[in-house]
């Protein structure tokens, strides 16, 4: 690639790269969010590791201009980008931590390019929303498209409706306000279009050709991705760990911090 092409995607992500150590490790953000909310993560890897933060184009401070229906059409797009990215800053051995449907974002990731990567931690991920054939991914079709018809007649009203049920933790209202402040933020028409992409999206098959040693990290209650969804992917992937937090909700990024970056630490030491 040019100065050029590394200058453009550099902006287009809105990369950003810190910390001391040797070995990088990519944070990918969900739906509905950006970059900011690794924030009570991020800093125990810093003094260890190459810390590298990015937004999916539409989110956060991206640069939308890049933004194409047709390339964001399904989340092989969103992979191409992350694949992008470590080729414009020579990433190599790269551990990837994708939290909700970058879980999956990264599964296709590493299946297009595994030389790539060497470690893969998934936060919340389900690689099918909808309950299909036996296989119970949390909501039926006609949920599906209630909501998807809610947000799409009133994506502030759906966002304010949805956070504080997504982030979990009444008792702490605060976060689920933070959540859907993230997500009102956001472009309502690439949020809206995103939001299609990702709860229709169906990635079973693409879980067992995944042989990259993974992480699953699960919440105990989760509205989004359950434990019976954690428990699916773990046994489609065949070099998958499955470690069960002591959290609730769907963002532990957020509201479990802690106990996130224990579940990574502990699994990382472990494959050294």
């Amino acid at each position: 690639m040019t100065s050029i092409d590394k200058t453009k995607v550099l902006s287009r992500n809105n990369i950003t790269v810190q910390g001391n150590g040797e070995q990088a490790i990519l944070f990918v953000h969900g739906y509905g969010c950006d970059q900011n909310m690794w924030r009570f993560v991020i800093p125990d890897f810093l003094e260890d590791y190459k810390v590298i933060l990015m937004d999916h184009v539409g989110a956060g401070n991206s640069d939308e201009s890049y933004y194409s229906k047709q390339k964001y059409g399904n989340l092989q797009g969103y992979a191409d980008d992350i694949l992008e990215v470590c080729k414009v800053l020579d990433l190599k051995e790269l551990i990837i931590v994708g939290h909700s449907v970058s879980a999956m974002i990264a599964l296709l990731a590493a299946n297009k390019e595994p030389e790539l990567f060497s470690n893969i931690i998934m936060i919340g991920p389900s690689p099918c929303y909808v309950n299909k054939n036996g296989y119970r991914g949390g909501f039926n079709q006609e949920d599906i498209d209630d909501l998807l018809n809610t947000l799409d007649k009133n994506y502030l009203g759906w966002a304010a409706t949805m956070a504080p049920a997504i982030m979990g933790n009444p008792e702490r209202p605060e976060l689920g306000e933070e959540l859907k402040n993230s997500f009102c933020q956001s472009n309502p028409e690439i949020a809206k279009h995103f939001a299609q992409v990702t709860f229709l999206s169906d990635n079973r098959e693409d879980l067992p050709k995944l042989h990259i040693p993974t992480l699953i990290i699960q919440s105990k209650e989760d509205v989004i991705a359950s434990l019976e969804v954690a428990q699916y992917v773990y046994n489609q992937i065949p070099t998958s760990t499955l470690e069960i937090i002591d959290a609730t909700g769907h963002c532990p990024n957020l509201s479990a911090p802690k106990h996130t970056v224990s579940a990574i630490k502990q699994y990382l030491q472990g494959q050294e």
